[in-house]
């Protein structure tokens, strides 16, 4: 496997600034919805602290595949990141997070509902403390009735649209490979983060951001309710299924939207041996001439786009019968050729090895004290001014006397019994 080693490159001062130099991030999130959001900020260049309990976020022990070292779970998920301790239940505890929220930009949680308000730190107390803070708050739900429900990434795909739209017409709802509703949460929350500290700029004032992650997925979904709203005036024709009732129906690989795809077979016939083909009216000519039916160009029964849509899957069908004697590859190359739309089905295998996401810095191999090399996902967020570094996640407490002695003030005596009382 290639891949990149993430390094500090040489850069002017000027190129080695960083879009959020000078924010400082107070980040009180485990698992991965909020740990997803705070690596963003952390990769474009915001101090992130990570506070966590003194027994660690629970990720760094799921999953292992190394013993007693940090997970790749934990690891992928916590870059560029700073890590204290901190229990938040002593007194001593609640005096040292007050004084971590007076010296922060942002603070970040993912608790239960109402778990920080239980800890003496509701909004408006955190706003005595730093009016200029803003807090953001990931959870499953907004208010109502699935307010205190527990939010796990296909739950949220569940209730927010996503579960009932993926699959095929005669089987069951399926979750999607890509975490929507954690990681793609926390994009949502870094936007929101970004809004309220550019307004802060004219305001002065901090804010409070909501994001809850049924939410998240239901906006990724949208065109599923734009086509709930299409049924109101008949069938969708852009769908394969032959029959529709009061709801948008699962559609195996179809887009649904103005043109057609699927997902077609390929030589030799593995798992991931699958062409995705979209075919748009002015690749028609060209593809009818690749399978080997040129003559459906000009056949009335074929050669528009109205004529295609009632026989979608048969069209898919003769595309097929052409691509499955060629590896994905070969059909790849082909169909570019004619500046057809397409695309390979890459398994995790071949994106891990892929030596173009390697060049873009997409797939990083980032060294760790304790495990040695990992390859995680580098930053997809490409700022020409603020060029992101991949460093490693931190050890639990790795910066407790950096911070709590090198920047909060507090003696090498009083950090000895802190940890000796339990508080770090």
């Amino acid at each position: 496997m290639t891949t990149t080693t993430a390094t500090t490159p040489t850069a002017t001062p000027a190129a080695s600034a960083k879009a959020l130099q000078g924010v400082r991030v107070l980040d009180m999130t485990h698992v991965q919805s909020g740990p997803s959001a705070t690596q963003l900020l952390a990769w474009l260049g915001a101090d992130v602290v990570k506070l966590e309990a003194p027994t660690g976020d629970i990720t760094r022990k799921q999953l292992r595949d190394l013993p007693d070292v940090d997970s790749l779970y934990f690891t992928m998920l916590n870059c560029n990141k700073r890590s204290i301790t901190l229990n938040t239940k002593t007194e001593r505890g609640k005096e040292i997070l007050t004084e971590l929220i007076r010296r922060s930009d942002v603070m970040v949680e993912n608790f239960g509902p109402g778990a920080v308000d239980r800890m003496g730190f509701t909004w408006d107390r955190i706003q005595e403390i730093n009016p200029r803070i803003v807090y953001a708050s990931i959870k499953g739900f907004g208010d109502g009735p699935y307010t205190n429900f527990k939010a796990y990434e296909v739950v949220a795909q569940a209730m927010g649209g996503s579960m009932s739209t993926t699959g095929f017409e005669d089987g069951p709802p399926l979750a999607t490979g890509a975490q929507i509703g954690d990681s793609g949460t926390g994009i949502h929350a870094v936007a929101a983060i970004l809004a309220a500290l550019f307004q802060r700029e004219n305001t002065g004032r901090g804010q409070r951001v909501n994001v809850a992650m049924q939410h998240a997925v239901l906006n990724l979904c949208r065109v599923k309710l734009r086509d709930q709203q299409r049924l109101g005036h008949g069938p969708l024709a852009e769908y394969p299924n032959d029959d529709f009732g009061d709801e948008v129906p699962r559609s195996g690989n179809a887009s649904g939207g103005g043109q057609p795809g699927w997902a077609v077979k390929c030589a030799p016939g593995g798992p991931n041996d699958y062409v995705y083909v979209i075919v748009q009216p002015v690749g028609w000519k060209p593809l009818s001439e690749l399978i080997g039916r040129p003559e459906l160009a000009d056949d009335p029964e074929w050669a528009t786009p109205e004529a295609r849509l009632p026989q979608l899957t048969k069209m898919f069908q003769l595309i097929e019968e052409w691509s499955s004697t060629l590896p994905k590859w070969q059909v790849l190359e082909k169909l570019n050729a004619h500046n057809i739309p397409c695309g390979p089905i890459l398994s995790t295998k071949e994106i891990i090895e892929d030596e173009s996401l390697v060049a873009n810095e997409m797939v990083v191999t980032v060294p760790h004290p304790e495990r040695g090399d990992f390859v995680t996902v580098g930053s997809p967020l490409k700022l020409s001014d603020s060029p992101v570094d991949v460093t490693s996640s931190p050890l639990l407490g790795e910066h407790n006397e950096e911070v709590y002695v090198g920047e909060l003030g507090l003696g090498d005596e009083e950090l000895r019994l802190l940890k000796s009382n339990g508080v770090i």
